[in-house]
């Protein structure tokens, strides 16, 4: 059964790169590792926080992949170590965010196994303009149509 998007409606013109991220999104992955945080940090400004207990900055890679920021991380195997019992997850992981444009990550750092990523949102912008309405004989402008007798 197909399921009909809201965005199939036809008041709304133009929303097809917005339907097919919204695709891309429920799509992803469902993994809820690393576990994460999303604050406002300010008007304009996020801070996304990944717990990422024992991985080091080597072992982390941040990537802005045309509106998409991937946070990956994989971490060597250490050979030596015999365990009793593992309960800290070393697992590789790959986390994705969907960015709005104009939204830009300013910094990442690493602080006791917590991973900050900031983001300054772009201010909106309001954006109105009046359209003149034409038609008739004397109102608005016309278009001038040259006609020829001859093909060109």
């Amino acid at each position: 059964m197909n399921r009909l998007s809201p965005l199939r409606n036809p008041l709304l013109l133009g929303f097809d790169e917005f339907e097919r991220t919204l695709e891309r999104i429920t799509k992803a992955s469902t993994d809820g590792y690393p576990p994460y945080n999303i604050e406002r940090t300010g008007e304009t400004r996020l801070r996304i926080t990944l717990a990422v207990a024992g991985f080091g900055r080597d072992d982390l890679d941040i990537q802005l992949e045309d509106n998409q920021l991937v946070v990956s991380g994989r971490q060597a195997e250490a050979d030596d170590r015999e365990y009793l019992h593992r309960g800290i997850a070393t697992r590789m992981f790959k986390r994705s965010f969907v960015l709005a444009d104009g939204v830009e990550v300013t910094s990442a750092s690493l602080d006791n196994g917590l991973l900050n990523i900031d983001i300054a949102l772009p201010q909106p912008e309001r954006n109105v303009r009046k359209i003149e309405i034409g038609g008739g004989e004397t109102d608005g402008p016309q278009l001038d149509v040259e006609t020829s007798g001859g093909a060109s």
